[in-house]
């Protein structure tokens, strides 16, 4: 790049920098379009396009879980109910309160604490909640010993929660010992948390149903409170036999046509036995003692194949006592 310097009588020269012209590269990377991402979407992309994609990831997560029906629809009303009551109050219209304390009823092992993690993920792109995180706890963890420990421990998970969802099983326990029971004292700090974070904080109680039902009863100030129950129905044996091949699909195992009809018969056995015997969380335990069961088979065996290490035979699911299943 050339200089040109000028003299002057008694004053300090010019210097003339000429402007740099951009030579063909640089116009050629100027004019190039905008960088995409492995999917397909521009690396610069607003918060709102953000958002949508993550509400979009997280309902499709919602509807490939097995069975549910009914609370799959539910879920999608209640996003449908605040994506149109931030529309009218964007158009200054009349709003309905966003009251999102619910109450899940089920047994044990049917859906309740997933549903509950998801919908913390999912209020929490919906710009309901500022942290959108579940902290899960039980009577233990909100009960003390003494007069005053219960509002203490019961304020501070509470304070853990907010931004978030505070998730509490079994939560008929709070009421079962009567007036002089330290689960009121409980009960009634988390009534006056609804109020005082009523805009940063979601409260599900969650139980067997007719327990749950009980405990509503008991306290009539919380049914208005929790104006979304929701029912969490018992899986069928075809809903339990598709969760227990897509667990299996997840590790990398697969059935054979013999090991599947041995499944199937254990589900049957298992559910005519015990009723109450956990849903998805009795087949979770059934596929992990399979698995378990296949290890020491193939040890035993000098360099299985891979075959050998994806297959479940039918001998991996012989159970000689179903109560530890």
């Amino acid at each position: 790049m050339s200089i040109n310097i000028k003299f002057r009588h008694n004053l300090p020269p010019l210097i003339h920098r000429p402007a740099p012209v951009p030579d063909s590269e640089t116009n050629y990377l100027r004019n190039l379009p905008k960088v995409q991402n492995n999917k397909g979407r521009p690396l610069h992309r607003n918060q709102d396009q953000d958002k949508d994609e993550n509400i979009k990831e997280i309902l499709k997560e919602l509807d490939e879980m097995i069975g549910l029906k009914m609370v799959k629809s539910l879920i999608h009303e209640l996003r449908a109910f605040v994506e149109i009551q931030k529309k009218r109050q964007r158009e200054n219209l009349a709003t309905e309160p966003l009251v999102l304390h619910m109450v899940f009823k089920g047994n044990p092992g049917s859906g309740k604490t997933t549903i509950a993690r998801l919908l913390g993920k999912l209020f929490k792109e919906l710009g309901v909640l500022e942290k959108g995180h579940v902290v899960e706890c039980e009577r233990a963890d909100l009960v003390g010993e003494y007069i005053g420990h219960t509002a203490s421990k019961t304020k501070d998970m509470i304070r853990k929660s907010l931004g978030g969802v505070l998730f509490i099983d079994e939560a008929y326990s709070l009421a079962r010992g009567g007036e002089k029971d330290f689960g009121k004292e409980a009960i009634d700090t988390l009534v006056k948390a609804m109020e005082d974070h009523k805009d940063n904080l979601i409260l599900i109680l969650a139980g067997y149903r007719l327990e749950m039902d009980r405990f509503i009863e008991t306290n009539p100030g919380l049914r208005s409170r929790f104006p979304i129950q929701i029912h969490f129905p018992d899986y069928t044996i075809d809903e339990l036999f598709e969760i227990g091949e897509l667990m299996l699909s997840k590790r990398e195992y697969e059935f054979t046509p013999e090991s599947q009809a041995a499944f199937r018969r254990l589900l049957e056995k298992t559910v005519a036995e015990h009723p109450y015997s956990g849903n998805a969380r009795m087949v979770r335990n059934i596929i992990e003692k399979a698995i378990r069961k296949q290890a020491v088979r193939l040890y035993r065996q000098t360099n299985p194949s891979r075959e050998e290490l994806i297959r479940i035979m039918e001998t991996d699911l012989e159970c000689d006592d179903l109560d530890y299943i």
